[in-house]
C-alpha cells in the first residue's frame, strides 16, 4: 500500500463527482494541427478515487529493452480493455462523458483505459508519442484524468521549436488531440522534490496505444 500524499482540504469526505465539460474546457492550439485541452478539477472527490486505485488495481511492473540492455519501466502499469469493468465507477462515467463531449469531433467513442502509477518523483515517462496503432498515421485523441500529486506534462514539437509545460493536478483533465501524437512528443520528467503518488488514467479510442 502506497500512502504519502496530502489529501486536499476541499476533497475530504466528498463523494466522487464529475463537473460539466461543455463551456469549461480550455483549448490550446499547437503547431501542425495538434491541440491540447485542459480542465482543472474536473473530478471532485478525487481522494476516494486515488485510495481505491492504489488499493485495488492489479498494478504490474514491466521491463523494456533499452539499446543493448533490459531496464525497469519507471512506473507501474495496468490496462483495461473495452469489455472490462473499470476499477472505480466514476472512471466509467468519465469515459462516457468524454465520449459524449468529443464524439462529434472524434467520430468514435473512447474504449480503453490505461493506468500508470507514479509512486514518487523517481517515477517518470520519457519523451514519446502514442504512435503504436492508428496514432502513427491518423489524428486521434488521448484523454488523461489525473489523481494524486501534481506532476507537469511537458510537450515539445518533433520538428523543433518552443514547447510548453502543462500542470496536471488532483482531479485535472488534459486531452491531447489532432496530430499531437504524431507531430509532438510528451513526457513526465523525474523530480527531486518530495511528491506523493499520482495515478494517470488514459482513455483512448480502439486501436490507439
Amino acid at each position: 500500500m502506497i500512502r504519502s500524499y496530502q489529501p486536499s482540504m476541499f476533497d475530504v469526505g466528498q463523494h466522487p463527482e464529475l463537473t460539466v465539460l461543455a463551456g469549461r474546457v480550455e483549448r490550446t492550439q499547437l503547431t501542425d494541427g495538434a491541440w491540447v485541452d485542459r480542465l482543472p478539477a474536473w473530478l471532485q472527490g478525487s481522494d476516494e478515487v486515488l485510495d481505491a486505485l492504489l488499493d485495488t488495481v492489479p498494478w504490474r511492473a514491466e521491463r523494456r529493452q533499452m539499446y543493448d540492455r533490459e531496464v525497469d519501466v519507471p512506473r507501474l502499469l495496468s490496462w483495461y480493455a473495452d469489455d472490462e469493468t473499470l476499477p472505480h465507477p466514476v472512471l466509467a462515467m468519465a469515459r462516457d462523458a468524454l465520449t459524449g463531449y468529443y464524439e462529434p469531433e472524434l467520430r468514435e467513442p473512447f474504449r480503453t483505459a490505461g493506468l500508470c502509477l507514479y509512486r514518487d518523483g523517481r517515477d517518470s515517462v520519457a519523451w514519446h508519442g502514442d504512435t503504436i496503432g492508428r496514432g502513427s498515421h491518423t489524428d486521434t485523441v488521448v484523454a488523461i484524468l489525473s489523481v494524486g500529486a501534481e506532476r507537469p506534462l511537458h510537450l515539445r514539437p518533433r520538428s523543433g521549436g518552443r514547447g510548453l509545460k502543462v500542470p496536471i493536478g488532483h482531479g485535472d483533465l488534459v486531452v491531447m488531440g489532432g496530430s499531437c501524437q504524431r507531430t509532438w512528443e510528451h513526457a513526465i520528467p523525474k523530480t527531486a522534490r518530495p511528491v506523493g503518488p499520482r495515478v494517470s488514467i488514459q482513455f483512448r479510442p480502439a486501436g490507439v496505444s
